[in-house]
């Protein structure tokens, strides 16, 4: 008795874009996109999880399935393959980048801080992009990390995801004004959030670069330089440590502003 793989070949070219706007999301994501991850462990995730989305896509009553089975009827054309396939790319693209940036705008934060305190030239390796970065870096970027898989983040994109498919059908995605405010929106937030997590620490550092010249002005014989350095050390990480809780709670803002635009755009 032999098995015929002919019924399924129709159904070919939509589970493929299914697959490749899930590959988007691989590339930027946190957690799905970390460096980390081996290629190999990636790609059998994607095709995993599109063997679980593309059914629910076909269900009966199911939203998606009148703007899936054209192209399970009807095919796509070898023209049109590769701008399609670029279009399903990008929806990943922007889903996974989108979510990723508030952890950029912290990381930013963590390198101006790092410079502030004197710590620039102290880096270690991030595993996640697999680069170099700062110790204060590191440390809010795995902060914020943390708050993002307990906010239970990574369901939320497979979440917009899979709901995107009825927003944008495959081969339907465009790109418009309303995709360049939502990236824009998103930068605006990312910068925001840098300044937000940023400020206390510049801030106090300021003020003691104010009051040591002070002091070098009234103390000339003290050694200024040796013991501004280490004071400015000491003061950046007892006010990190002291205000973990506020930066906590300004990043989960941004991780819900940010699924709040990504939700909104893909209609949600």
């Amino acid at each position: 008795m032999s098995i015929s793989l002919q019924p399924l070949l129709p159904h070919l070219p939509a589970w493929l874009l299914v697959l490749f706007r899930l590959t988007g999301m691989f590339v930027f994501a946190p957690v799905f996109g970390s460096q980390a991850i081996a290629g190999r462990i990636k790609v059998f995730m994607a095709l995993g999880l599109s063997f679980c989305i593309y059914p629910t896509l076909l269900a009966p009553g199911s939203a998606s399935a009148p703007l899936v089975l054209p192209i399970v009827n009807g095919g796509l054309s070898l023209w049109s393959l590769v701008p399609v396939v670029a279009m399903e790319l990008l929806i990943g693209l922007v889903i996974g980048y989108g979510a990723s940036l508030p952890l950029i705008g912290v990381q930013i934060a963590g390198r101006v801080v790092d410079q502030q305190m004197g710590l620039g030239l102290a880096g270690i390796i991030n595993p996640e992009f697999n680069a170099q970065t700062g110790i204060v870096s590191e440390f809010l970027f795995m902060m914020a990390l943390a708050v993002f898989v307990i906010l239970g983040g990574h369901r939320v994109m497979l979440a917009i995801l899979v709901g995107s498919f009825s927003k944008i059908p495959l081969a339907g995605m465009w790109v418009d004004g309303h995709l360049l405010d939502l990236v824009i929106g998103m930068l605006v937030t990312v910068f925001d959030l840098a300044l937000r997590v940023s400020a206390p620490v510049l801030c106090l550092i300021f003020l003691e670069t104010v009051a040591m010249g002070f002091i070098a002005r009234t103390v000339p014989q003290m050694n200024i330089l040796s013991i501004g350095f280490a004071l400015r050390i000491m003061v950046g990480a007892i006010l990190l440590i002291g205000t973990v809780s506020i930066k906590n709670q300004v990043v989960i803002e941004a991780f819900r502003q940010t699924f709040g635009s990504l939700s909104k755009f893909f209609n949600l």
